[in-house]
């Protein structure tokens, strides 16, 4: 796949309690965002993207692609993030690129290890640096109803992780021992410490993994669908037929210079409390 030299990503997740957002040109992060609002992911995005944009320098007309965490997540924080993604990603005629987002937490912390170790002395020295003894780890996110959503993973020769099982979603104490005994990143690995191995890296998600899990995966000529994964249902009913709230502010707006604003202007779904 061919590639601009300047390309620029903006880069979303909503599959936690953090809502997550930045602009990426290449491997340099212009600007980002995390605001920790588990119930109001619907209110707090569109203004987190617009101040990010804002901060990158850049007009929304400069973006060349947008990539959105696809969960594991709870239905309706997950929902808003792919909704949002795809619908300014329809009033930019840019394309969109999906990511797991237990895939971006496994980045970032192998990302530190990356990093910071030159050398597995100094790995070692890091609590949030993988090191040469323990390849491999365990991605855990707080699922609810007392459960986390996880997924396991190694570490390649390069550094760089290798999803092994997973993703899914079960209380904690039904994972296999092997797996509860290994280093877990993520919220979970905190919510239960008492199930869990010990906790390292980063709680949430970075958006900034998403984009640079995106830019590589993309020249390795992969394809990244949007296809959210939710697993499972929190608790909210089906609506009788599809919301299109978003869609019709996106085609009123399709102007690549007020499109953005216009489509971020459309009612999200609403948060269930």
């Amino acid at each position: 796949m061919s590639r601009s030299p300047d390309e620029v990503l903006l880069a979303i997740d909503t599959a936690t309690a953090a809502v997550a957002v930045a602009v990426v040109r290449d491997s340099a992060v212009l600007a980002q965002t995390a605001v920790h609002d588990a119930l109001r992911h619907a209110e707090v995005l569109a203004p987190a993207i617009e101040a990010v944009v804002q901060q990158s320098g850049l007009a929304f007309s400069a973006l060349s692609g947008i990539v959105v965490g696809t969960g594991p997540g709870p239905f309706t924080g997950l929902r808003v993030g792919v909704v949002t993604a795809t619908t300014l990603g329809y009033a930019l005629g840019v394309p969109v690129h999906g990511v797991c987002s237990l895939d971006a937490l496994a980045e970032s912390y192998a990302a530190a290890g990356r990093a910071a170790s030159s050398t597995p002395a100094e790995a070692a020295s890091r609590d949030d640096a993988p090191v040469d003894d323990a390849p491999e780890f365990v991605v855990a996110t707080d699922a609810r109803r007392k459960e986390v959503y996880w997924a396991s993973y190694r570490l390649d020769a390069d550094g760089l992780p290798v999803r092994l099982e997973g993703p899914a979603v079960d209380k904690p104490a039904h994972l296999p021992d092997r797996l509860r005994r290994l280093p877990v990143v993520g919220r979970g690995g905190q919510l239960y410490a008492e199930v869990f191995g010990p906790p390292v890296g980063p709680a949430e998600v970075a958006a900034a993994s998403l984009a640079a899990l995106a830019r590589r995966r993309l020249a390795a000529g992969e394809s990244l669908p949007v296809t959210p994964l939710y697993l499972r249902r929190p608790d909210v009913r089906e609506p009788s037929a599809p919301k299109t709230t978003l869609l019709p502010a996106a085609r009123r707006a399709r102007g690549r210079g007020t499109s953005a604003r216009a489509a971020l202007a459309g009612d999200p779904p609403t948060e269930s409390r």
